[in-house]
This record gives structure tokens, C-alpha cells and sequence, in this order.
């Protein structure tokens, strides 16, 4: 058996499947990151599944574009696609919007102001680790506290979902989108 990570398969033993049930799933299929996930069941219970609840402070469409650019900068292909496919259309991301997110500056055209700072946001957390002061201020105009710490969550655990699945070389699921060229 090999110790590179890789997604599990069934049958799940009891403890993995009873973790599994409370994972999004279509149809009952349950994505590969999921079961990815899953090789450890410490990290599956502490996982994703509690950042994507209803009552983030953050509206649906503002963690669908943060997510969508941390994902976009850390080259994770797989995350940024099951996102487009799933959400995208859901909180009414234009064509240009979805591309933007991966090879358009945050100050493109296609993004309202507060949008825009959403993304210069994303971009400095994963350039320097921070979001720089002069952006910052610029958040705190449009963002209250309790979202600037989901906003910094999303950030880190998307970094985290981003590593895994790049490093295991995880492939695309069928239904997901694919970089823009």
C-alpha cells in the first residue's frame, strides 16, 4: 500500500462513513477531495465542512469569489473547478466574472468596487501573507469584523484544500470547469 494520499474508496469503514454522511454529496456521490479528506478522520471531522454553512457573516457570492481566487492564485485547478460548476451560477457570476477570477487584475471592469477590494485582499494574502495597510483600510470600509475573520478563514483553509489537493494530484471531476486559457 502506498502512503501517497489519495482519495479512499468504498466500502468506508463505519466511523469514516458515518463522518462522510455530513459532507455535501450528489446523488451520493461524494467528492474525491471529501474522501481525499478521509485518510485521516481527525482531519475529516476538523475539516470544510463547517466554513460553508448558512450563517457565515459573509454574503454566498462574496466566500464564492473569495474562494475562487485563492484557489485560482494557488494553481488548484480541482477546487476552482467544483466551485464554478456548483456555485457560480448560483450567485450569479457572469462568464467574464468566472474568468476574471483566474487572469483579470482585481480592478478589472467586470467587478463592483467592494468586489474588487474582496480580491486585492485575496491577491496580498497569498503574496505576502497579509493584506497590506492601504488595501486594509479599504476592507475595513466594506467589511465588518466578524466578515474580515471569515474572510482571513476562507483564505487559510482554502490554502489548506489547495496544498492537499495539489499535492496529491487530484483529478478533476467530471463535472467541474477547467481553467481558463
Amino acid at each position: 500500500m502506498s502512503n501517497k494520499l489519495s482519495p479512499i474508496t468504498e466500502p468506508y469503514p463505519d466511523d469514516v462513513a458515518a463522518i462522510l454522511a455530513n459532507y455535501p454529496q450528489q446523488n451520493g456521490y461524494i467528492l474525491k477531495l471529501f474522501r481525499l479528506f478521509a485518510n485521516s478522520t481527525r482531519f475529516l471531522l476538523k475539516g470544510m465542512p463547517n466554513l460553508l454553512d448558512k450563517d457565515s457573516p459573509l454574503s454566498m457570492r462574496q466566500r464564492e469569489i473569495i474562494i475562487l481566487r485563492i484557489t485560482a492564485n494557488l494553481g488548484c485547478e480541482y477546487e476552482w473547478g467544483v466551485h464554478v460548476a456548483a456555485f457560480a451560477n448560483h450567485v450569479k457570476l457572469t462568464e467574464d466574472q468566472i474568468i476574471a477570477t483566474k487572469n483579470q487584475p482585481a480592478n478589472a471592469d467586470c467587478w463592483l468596487p467592494d468586489e474588487g477590494i474582496l480580491l486585492s485582499a485575496v491577491d496580498d494574502i497569498c503574496a505576502h501573507s497579509r493584506i497590506q495597510p492601504h488595501i486594509y483600510a479599504s476592507l475595513c470600509d466594506c467589511l465588518n469584523k466578524e466578515q474580515q475573520l471569515e474572510l482571513l478563514a476562507l483564505c487559510g483553509a482554502y490554502h489548506t484544500v489547495s496544498f492537499i489537493a495539489n499535492t496529491a494530484e487530484l483529478e478533476l471531476e467530471p463535472f467541474a470547469a477547467r481553467f481558463p486559457a
